[in-house]
């Protein structure tokens, strides 16, 4: 397989080294950048498989960066983010990002996800003409997963990482039934509850922005005594 070309920018160099050392452990041919600025310049000057960007940078911040970026190529954008609420931020500016991760983080899970979304990429193909879906749509409802945004009935309707990571799950599995601890692993990414409300709390949340009458829910269904599905005629 031709060696895959990964750029690191950001401007912590403990961060940088870090990242270096352990892809490059996993054969990859890594180059990194000090701030976004530089970032660019590589990019023009190189080509690269994946870029891992942080959030916030000197000179072009990571938001900027992938913007410029996402005019010119289609490779995987993992944003490196350094508290919880800049996530929203990444999410809700529709800037392109294909996967984000926040500080501080584990090493191996940054490998897992480098790994799964080069994956992804060298399965479809590298010629922009990527069979992956960019949106999920549902009668009036569509669900944008580059940009990270719904709309509905022709408005956009804001929502929280989190709102939008549960919607796009339970979309994305039409008519599947799933309890709340199934739904907290696959989109908090955790086996453990801090409290049994978190799910039932951003269901309650989400009905409230997509459903026309929130106590007689048309997508986001309740089973009772199970959990819950998503269900609605997708359009092709």
């Amino acid at each position: 397989m031709e060696d895959i070309r990964i750029l690191i920018a950001d401007d912590e160099k403990e961060i940088r080294n870090l990242l270096k050392k352990y892809l490059e452990r996993e054969l990859y041919k890594v180059d990194v950048a000090v701030n976004g600025e530089e970032a660019l310049r590589l990019f023009d000057k190189n080509q690269y498989n994946l870029l891992i960007l942080d959030l916030m940078m000197p000179k072009v911040d990571g938001i900027e960066v992938c913007r410029r970026l996402r005019n010119k190529t289609n490779i995987p954008i993992l944003m490196l983010t350094a508290k919880d609420q800049e996530v929203d931020k990444v999410l809700g500016l529709g800037i392109g990002a294909d996967d984000y991760i926040t500080k501080p983080f584990s090493i191996n899970e940054v490998i897992a996800r480098v790994k799964s979304l080069m994956r992804r990429f060298l399965i479809l193909g590298s010629d922009g003409e990527s069979l992956e879906k960019t949106s999920i749509k549902y009668k009036d409802l569509t669900i944008d997963l580059k940009k990270y945004i719904i709309v509905i009935g022709g408005e956009e309707v804001p929502l929280t990482a989190k709102e939008f990571e549960l919607l796009k799950f339970l979309a994305a599995h039409n008519e599947q039934v799933f309890t709340k601890t199934q739904l907290f692993r696959n989109v908090w990414e955790s086996d453990y509850i801090e409290d049994d409300n978190t799910v039932m709390v951003h269901i309650r949340k989400l009905r409230k922005k997509i459903e026309v009458d929130p106590s007689n829910p048309q997508f986001i269904q309740t089973v009772w005594g199970i959990g819950y599905k998503f269900v609605g005629e997708q359009d092709e």
